[in-house]
Formats: C-alpha cells, sequence, structure tokens
C-alpha cells in the first residue's frame, strides 16, 4: 500500500484529489500538507492526517516523509498564470525551486513524484489545433515557463537518477468544491457561481476564444491512473496531454442557458489573461496518454454543466 504526501493540498486540485486518494488507498496512508495553518485546511483533509509544510522548507519536508515513512509525493504547489504575472519572481521562486526540492528529496529517498503541468506550457508558435504530445513549446508567460523548465527537470531526474517522476498537462480545471486561484481558465468555473447565484455572468475571457477544460473527477482520476501506470509502457512521463472538452464562453453560455433559461452572459475582457488564452492550444491530442496508459475521459460539457449547477443549487438555493 502506498503512503502519499500531498503537497499543496488545500488547493483546488487537492481539496479533492486527497479525498480521491484516501478513497484508493486509505485515509491514514495519504497526508494532506499545505502551508496554510492546519486550522485553515478545508474539514474534508482534516478527516485524516495533516501537515504544515512550506514546499522551500526542505528540512521540514524530509521530517514529514521521515515521519509517515512516504513513498510517493503529489506536487501541487504553483502559483497559477495570472498571478505569475504580477509576481513572477516568486513564481520562478515556488514553481521551479519548489519543483526542484521534491526531486532532489525524491532522488534521495527513492520516492516517485507526480507534478503536473498545464496547456500553459504551451504558446503562440504551438499547432492550436489538435496539439500533439510532442511539439514547439514556446510560452510567453512565466507560469508556461516554470511549466516547461519543470517538464525538463523532471525527465533530466528520470534519465539521470531514474527517479520515478510522472505528470501530466492538465487543461483548466472546473470544480464545485475549492474555488481556483488566479488562473486564466477560471471563468468557467466562475460562470456556474454567477448563474446560479445572479443569473448573469461577466467573461473576461472574449467571445470565441477556446481552451481545452476537464472535470475534477476526470482530473483526480488521471492524476492517480498516470502514476500507478505500467513503467514499461510510458514512452512520455514529463507530461502527457490529457484532454476532455474543449468550448468558447457562448458555449458553456449556452449549455447553462439550457438549465437557466433567463440566464444573461457579457463582456469585460481582461487584455492579460486574454492574451494568455491567445497563446493557449484550442484543443490537445491525448492519444499518447490513452495509448501509453489507456486514458479515458468521462465528462463532457453537457455532463459537466448538469452536475456542476446541480451541486451549486443544493448548496446556494
Amino acid at each position: 500500500m502506498k503512503r502519499i504526501l500531498v503537497m499543496g493540498a488545500a488547493g483546488q486540485i487537492g481539496s479533492e484529489l486527497v479525498p480521491a486518494l484516501r478513497a484508493v488507498y486509505g485515509v491514514d496512508s495519504v497526508v494532506a500538507a499545505d502551508l496554510c495553518a492546519l486550522s485553515a485546511m478545508p474539514d474534508s483533509l482534516r478527516v485524516g492526517p495533516c501537515e504544515q509544510i512550506d514546499i522551500l522548507d526542505i528540512p521540514k519536508t524530509v521530517s514529514v516523509i521521515k515521519k509517515y515513512n512516504i513513498d510517493t509525493i503529489y506536487n501541487l504547489v504553483a502559483l497559477l498564470s495570472s498571478v505569475g504575472e504580477t509576481k513572477p519572481q516568486l513564481s520562478w521562486d515556488i514553481n521551479l525551486g519548489g519543483l526542484m526540492n521534491l526531486l532532489e528529496i525524491s532522488r534521495e529517498h527513492k520516492l516517485a513524484l507526480f507534478t503536473p503541468s498545464s496547456i500553459g506550457a504551451f504558446g503562440p508558435s504551438t499547432p492550436p489545433d489538435n496539439t500533439p504530445q510532442d511539439t514547439i513549446q514556446r510560452p510567453t508567460s512565466m507560469y508556461g515557463v516554470t511549466k516547461v523548465a519543470g517538464e525538463l527537470l523532471a525527465d533530466y531526474y528520470h534519465q539521470k537518477y531514474g527517479v520515478d517522476a510522472r505528470g501530466v498537462r492538465f487543461p483548466g480545471i472546473i470544480s464545485n468544491v475549492t474555488l481556483p486561484g488566479g488562473g486564466t481558465t477560471d471563468y468557467a468555473v466562475q460562470i456556474y457561481y454567477d448563474a446560479i447565484k445572479k443569473g448573469s455572468f461577466v467573461s473576461n475571457i472574449g467571445a470565441g476564444t477556446y481552451m481545452d477544460m476537464m472535470y475534477m473527477p476526470d482530473a483526480t482520476r488521471a492524476a492517480i491512473e498516470v502514476m500507478e501506470a505500467d513503467p514499461a509502457k510510458l514512452i512520455h512521463r514529463n507530461c502527457f496531454n490529457v484532454a476532455a472538452m474543449s468550448f468558447d464562453p457562448e458555449e458553456i453560455a449556452a449549455s447553462v442557458k439550457k438549465a437557466i433559461p433567463n440566464f444573461a452572459m457579457s463582456y469585460d475582457v481582461d487584455e492579460v489573461r486574454q492574451a494568455i488564452a491567445n497563446s493557449w492550444p484550442n484543443k490537445m491530442d491525448d492519444s499518447a496518454a490513452r495509448d501509453e496508459w489507456g486514458w479515458k475521459h468521462e465528462y463532457n460539457l453537457e455532463k459537466t454543466t448538469a452536475d456542476m449547477l446541480s451541486v451549486l443549487k443544493q448548496r446556494y438555493q
């Protein structure tokens, strides 16, 4: 049975990945760790072991690994795309410095390491449609730069030292548990909240802007499945394209409107976020993940919208 440490557990992905991992491996086998105080962690995480850790604090991280006899780390710590543009030095320090720490720890203690990359690792010169697994990556955001460097670092540590480092390139993640924190794709989450609370939504992403998206149950399953995959079958490791759906603001608004006929959407485009969105793929080709470890998404836009609105209606109405 694996012993897992999830770094960045209180964030958007971690708050749902930790319960998913505990459902598979057992509550006591998954340690939720975050920079925030334990009292500030979601109740859903505090039903099992929790620790307060700064990813830049190597001695504390190692002490927790030894305390719980950890063999696998999920690294979810990152400053996201829009925040990274306002704090590029901090983005570099956390995204790359934190990853470097965990790679070194994984090398020294023979741990497996999952670190997600992102559609942000691509740039305006990347083929935007059916973006290949292996293609040019010249991102124009600091977040993207750190993701490309992170992919290369993880590959290096696997090739040079045999570290079992793996990851996926996540698209935008849609979640009904924890709001995202500063990503370009955040509008695709906020639209559901505003539809329920206000009956309207102002999009900061312009009409006709397509981006890959994924519902959280698929995202958590991808993170678990890639780490369970037979290493003998993995040609790629860091990182696999994984895709589920691609839509623009009009299409997600239309799906909401089917359930809430009076829903209305307008635009107030954020130029920084729009520029980042324009540099990202419209839709990724995830055939490598499907071929090498059997990836298959379950949620399309219609199924995602139905579940999001159902959950949020119960919560707020």
